[in-house]
């Protein structure tokens, strides 16, 4: 990578799996298309580099649609932010239109995006962190009516935003008022902790969704020093939390997931707990390997074991359904090792998962993918930004393999994918 001081870590982890990966063999011939023009596109959240030095560039928005057989792509920057930690289509109640949601890190900013005369779009900030930190960022955010029927605290009935930030750990939600603007609520404030990612969901099965966080110390990529961390939840329509759910000791996990992915109704608590390393920076010694760990809301205190992947770390698992079988899985992107599927027991509901490898030449420090239906066929394709290569992909029932953008390799670290409605996309 060129910008080697302003990524640090990340730039030398990143260089290095592109200097280790083998070559990529040729891509599989273009899958077939349910149609030449898809009307769901997507986004890509990325930080990028200057071409010929080492200075940023800002946080780059990439909207992409497939239109008569192409793929159209359309980048936006951010110059006030160094990074693009996660992107979403948000649909607030109340006047707002249909926008777009970024998460800026270097600013801790929180913004809207839509369409202003002429169509291009046109940023509103919602909120913002407000924290004194060169690593100040709001680095996770996910959606939904956490309060039911009730306003949000206010703001209106509906959907609400919920995000967590570097490095205060702020848990907060953002609630859309009538005029347009949002009512912001802290859950929780913790001096130096890093808040990795929020999950949403109802694990407990009472119909009141509950907001889970994983927390840890900073972050440290030298191979010996231990990182603690764990899950907390809160329950905001009742004003609990947070309550401790998972404690993982000198471990920590950066991905969650929350998803009923053994489909018997109730949400499962999914989590990707990153491994332990040892030896010296250039000849790293896995001495724990990432584990992925679920927990029920009446299941024992550890979780039970789904699986054991041996690589550095995990920072995707998505649920959905490759096959369009009606049945849902897991795909798991690891830093160095590939991609990998994961299919719960489908006979015996304490049986061992069944592991596959998908792509073993795929890889990135973030590895982000997505499982989405975007040409609405039945099934999901997987999405997957390679970064050591500079591909973005898609894959058909997890196997035929498509290239649909490609950059410089190490020009970038995509962190977040989301579907996108075709109105807000090229």
């Amino acid at each position: 990578m060129r910008r080697r001081r302003c990524l640090g870590a990340w730039a030398l982890a990143l260089a290095a799996v592109a200097c280790e990966a083998p070559p990529s063999p040729p891509s599989s011939p273009d899958p077939p298309r349910a149609a030449a023009t898809l009307q769901t596109g997507l986004l890509v959240a990325t930080s990028v580099t200057a071409p010929d030095d080492d200075t940023p560039v800002g946080a780059r928005l990439e909207r992409l649609r497939l239109v008569d057989g192409a793929w159209v792509r359309e980048p936006l920057d951010d110059p006030e932010s160094q990074v693009f930690h996660h992107v979403r289509a948000f649909d607030p109640p109340g006047p707002l239109p249909l926008s777009i949601v970024t998460l800026g890190g270097g600013a801790a900013a929180v913004k809207l995006w839509r369409p202003g005369e002429g169509g291009a779009l046109e940023a509103t900030e919602i909120w913002r962190a407000g924290l004194d930190s060169p690593r100040s960022r709001v680095r996770d955010a996910e959606v939904g009516a956490l309060y039911g029927d009730a306003p949000a605290p206010g703001g209106l009935v509906g959907d609400v935003l919920v995000v967590g930030t570097h490095d205060e750990g702020v848990v907060a939600v953002l609630s859309p008022r009538a005029d347009g603007t949002f009512a912001a609520t802290e859950l929780d404030r913790r001096p130096s902790t890093f808040v990795h990612e929020i999950e949403i969901g109802d694990v407990d099965g009472d119909g009141t969704l509950e907001v889970y966080a994983s927390i840890s110390s900073p972050n440290s990529l030298v191979p010996g020093v231990d990182q603690p961390g764990s899950v907390v939840r809160y329950v905001p329509a009742r004003g609990e939390g947070p309550e401790l759910v998972v404690d993982l000791g000198r471990r920590h996990a950066k991905e969650l997931l929350v998803d009923d992915v053994d489909g018997d109704g109730r949400d499962e608590l999914y989590v990707v707990v990153e491994a332990r390393t040892t030896g010296a920076a250039d000849a790293l010694v896995i001495a724990e390997p990432v584990e992925i760990r679920r927990f029920d809301a009446d299941g024992p205190a550890d979780g039970a074991l789904v699986a054991t992947l041996d690589d550095r770390m995990t920072r995707f698992l998505v649920a959905g359904d490759l096959d369009g079988d009606g049945q849902r899985e897991l795909v798991a992107a690891t830093f160095s090792s590939g991609l990998y599927r994961l299919d719960p027991p489908r006979e015996d509901p304490g049986g061992a998962w069944t592991v596959s490898l998908l792509d073993a030449d795929s890889r990135g420090f973030e590895h982000a993918t997505l499982l989405a239906d975007l040409d609405a066929d039945g099934a999901d394709e997987l999405y997957v930004a390679d970064d050591a290569s500079g591909e973005l992909r898609r894959y058909v029932a997890g196997r035929s393999r498509e290239v649909i953008r490609r950059v410089a390799p190490g020009s970038v670290i995509t962190w977040s994918l989301a579907p996108c409605p075709g109105s807000l996309t090229p």
